[in-house]
C-alpha cells in the first residue's frame, strides 16, 4: 500500500549514516639498556620513537584541542599499545627526547646561517619554528605528559582508548596455547586499566589477527567487541546480507565490525593522497645529504645517520631539481583531498543505506598512527579537515564501536573467516623467509613459560620474581614488532639482536629453576633493564582449571 511505502521510506530518511574512525599506535619496547647501549642502536631507536612523538603524538593532541575549541561534536577511537604507553610515561625517556629536540633546535640554528643566502631559507625557518613549539608543546603545555592528555579527552568523551594485546603479539600464531593467549589478552587489559583507569568494551586484535577460539578467551575476559579484516566477515560460511555495513557477533555474542578495505589504500597507495606532489617528501632529510663535518653537533653523526626534521623539498622524481616545499600549497591540496575522501565515504554510506532496510549503516575506517604526520607529514591536518566537514555537514555523524553495540544479543550469527590485516589478508609477512625461524623459538619459550606456570604454582620471594622476569621476557619475545621490522628492513641487526637478547634471557630464567640456583645479581639486572608491566605475576600463564 501506499502507506507501507511511505513508512519504508520514513525509516530510509530516519537511518543514520555512521562512520568510525580507529586509529592505531604501537612500538615496540626499544629502550636503552646495559644490555643494548651502543650509541648507535640508541640513536636508531629512538629515531623511531622520537619521530613519533614530533611528527604523530603531539600534532594529534594539539587537533584535538583545535576541534574542542570550535565545539565540534566529534568521536574517534584510539589504540596505543603498552610497550608504546611505558615508553611515553618513562622519565629517562622523557628527558631523552627533550635532549633531542634541543639538538634539532641547535642544529636549526646553524641551519639558518648556512642558508642565510638560500631560497630554502624560508624551509628551514619553518622547520626550526615547528621543532621550537613542539617542545613548548611537550614541556610546557602537556607537561611531558602525553597520556594524560589523551586521557583527558577519553573522560569527556572524545575518543574510546581501545586496549590491545600485551606486547601487540599475532594471536593466530599461539591459537592452539590458550594460556599464551590469555596472557597476551590479560595483560594488555591491565595495562590499560593501569595507564588510563579504564578496561574499555572493546579489544583491538594485533594486525587484524584472527582465528577460531580468539573469541571464547575475549569474553572471558569482559570484552563486547573488536575489529576484524573485511575478509573475516565477507569469507565466512554465512555471510551477512548487510556485509560490512553493520555489525555481527560470534556464536558467543562477541561482536564484530568489519574495516573498510579502502582507506589505507586511499592514503598511502601507490596512487595514494600521501604520494602527491605538494606534499612534503619525508625521505629528503638533511640528516642523510650533509656531510659528517656540518652534523658534528647532531647526535647521529658518529656512526647511524637519523633524521633530523629538517626536510626542505616536496615529492618529486628528479633529484637534480626537487620542488621546494610550499607549505601554503601542500595545506590546500590537503583540503581538497580530505573533501575527495570525504564524498567518497559518504557516497558508500549512501548507497549501503539503500540496501539495509532502515538500518543504520556503518564503516570503520582503521588508520595506522605513522600514517599521520610519519609516512604523511601533512596527514594530522588532512584527518582534521576530514573531521571538520563530516561535523559541518552533518550528513555522516562520527561515533564510536561501544556506541554501536546496544543489540548486542540481537545481532546476525557467523563464525568469522581466519585473517589478517597484513600480507596478503592473512599475516603472511609475520612469519616469511625473513623471520619466521623466530617463530619456532618464541612457542618454545611459550610452552616452557606454560609449563613453569603449573610446575611452581604458588612461589613467593626470589622465585617468584625470576619467574615473573620470565613471563615478562616472553611475552616481549612474543611481540609482532620483531618480525615485521625485520620483514621491512628496519634496524634488522638489533631487531635480531633484542629478540635474541629476550630469548636467551628466559632460558637462564628455565635454567635456573631446573638447577634450582638463582644468581640475584643477575636477576636484579634484568629486573632493571626490563621495567615494562612491573605489576607483572608470572601466573597468567597458568593453565586455566
Amino acid at each position: 500500500s501506499n502507506l507501507s511505502i511511505l513508512l519504508d521510506l520514513g525509516e530510509l530518511i530516519m537511518a543514520k549514516k555512521n562512520l568510525v574512525f580507529i586509529i592505531e599506535a604501537h612500538q615496540g619496547y626499544l629502550r636503552k639498556s646495559e644490555t643494548n647501549c651502543s650509541d648507535e642502536n640508541f640513536r636508531e631507536q629512538n629515531d623511531i620513537l622520537f619521530s613519533a612523538i614530533s611528527n604523530t603524538y603531539i600534532p594529534l593532541l594539539d587537533m584535538l584541542e583545535r576541534l574542542k575549541k570550535d565545539s565540534l561534536n566529534f568521536k574517534i577511537g584510539l589504540v596505543i599499545s603498552a610497550p608504546l604507553c611505558t615508553l611515553l610515561e618513562d622519565p629517562q625517556v622523557q628527558l631523552e627526547y627533550i635532549e633531542h629536540l634541543d639538538s634539532q633546535i641547535q642544529l636549526g640554528e646553524k641551519e639558518i646561517l648556512r642558508l642565510k643566502d638560500d631560497p630554502l631559507l624560508v624551509q628551514a625557518k619553518e622547520c626550526l619554528s615547528r621543532i621550537t613549539q613542539t617542545k613548548t608543546d611537550f614541556t610546557e603545555t602537556y607537561g611531558q605528559n602525553l597520556l594524560a592528555a589523551f586521557k583527558k579527552f577519553s573522560d569527556e568523551g572524545y575518543i574510546e582508548l581501545i586496549p590491545t594485546a600485551a606486547t601487540y603479539a599475532f594471536l593466530p600464531h599461539y591459537a592452539d596455547l590458550p594460556e599464551a593467549l590469555n596472557a597476551q589478552i590479560e595483560t594488555g587489559i591491565f595495562a590499560q586499566r593501569h595507564f588510563f583507569s579504564e578496561g574499555g568494551e572493546g579489544f583491538w586484535l594485533p594486525y587484524m589477527g584472527w582465528s577460531k577460539g580468539i573469541e571464547k578467551i575475549l569474553r572471558s575476559y569482559g570484552v563486547n567487541y573488536s575489529i576484524v579484516d573485511t575478509r573475516g566477515i565477507l569469507f565466512s560460511e554465512k555471510c551477512p546480507e548487510t556485509g560490512i555495513f553493520a555489525p555481527v557477533r560470534t556464536e558467543n555474542s562477541l561482536v564484530l565490525f568489519a574495516r573498510d578495505p579502502e582507506t589505507t589504500e586511499e592514503i598511502c597507495g601507490d596512487e595514494g593522497f600521501c604520494n602527491k606532489e605538494q606534499y612534503l617528501c619525508v625521505q629528503n632529510d638533511i640528516g642523510f645529504e650533509l656531510s659528517g663535518d656540518e652534523l658534528a653537533d647532531f647526535k647521529g653523526s658518529n656512526g647511524a645517520r637519523i633524521q633530523t626534521g629538517f626536510k626542505y623539498f616536496a615529492n618529486g622524481c628528479d633529484e637534480d631539481d626537487r620542488p621546494a616545499y610550499d607549505r601554503d600549497e601542500a595545506l590546500r591540496q590537503a583540503k581538497s583531498d580530505a573533501k575527495e575522501f570525504y564524498e567518497s565515504k559518504l557516497t558508500k554510506l549512501t548507497e549501503a543505506e539503500t540496501l539495509m532496510n532502515g538500518e543504520d549503516p556503518v564503516l570503520v575506517c582503521t588508520i595506522p598512527a605513522e600514517i599521520l604526520g610519519q609516512t604523511w607529514f601533512e596527514g594530522i591536518e588532512w584527518f582534521e579537515e576530514v573531521i571538520r566537514l563530516v561535523c559541518e555537514n552533518n550528513v555522516i555523524e562520527l561515533e564510536q564501536c561501544r556506541n554501536l553495540i546496544e543489540n548486542q544479543f540481537s545481532l546476525p550469527k557467523i563464525e568469522p573467516y581466519p585473517c589478517a590485516a597484513n600480507g596478503l589478508g592473512y599475516g603472511e609477512d609475520l612469519s616469511d623467509n625473513s623471520n619466521s625461524w623466530m617463530l619456532r623459538h618464541v612457542r618454545k619459550a611459550s610452552e616452557r613459560m606454560i609449563d613453569l606456570a603449573d610446575r611452581f604454582p604458588s612461589e613467593s620471594s626470589l622465585k617468584a620474581r625470576l619467574l615473573s622476569l620470565g613471563a615478562k621476557e616472553v611475552l616481549l619475545a612474543q611481540s609482532g614488532e620483531w618480525p615485521m621490522m625485520i620483514h621491512e628492513s628496519k634496524i634488522p641487526d638489533y631487531t635480531d639482536m633484542l629478540f635474541r637478547n629476550k630469548i636467551s634471557s628466559f632460558t637462564k630464567v628455565f635454567d635456573s629453576l631446573a638447577s634450582n640456583t638463582v644468581k640475584t645479581d643477575w636477576l636484579t639486572s634484568e629486573e632493571k633493564n626490563t621495567k615494562i608491566f612491573p605489576w607483572m605475576n608470572y601466573r597468567i600463564f597458568c593453565r586455566k582449571k
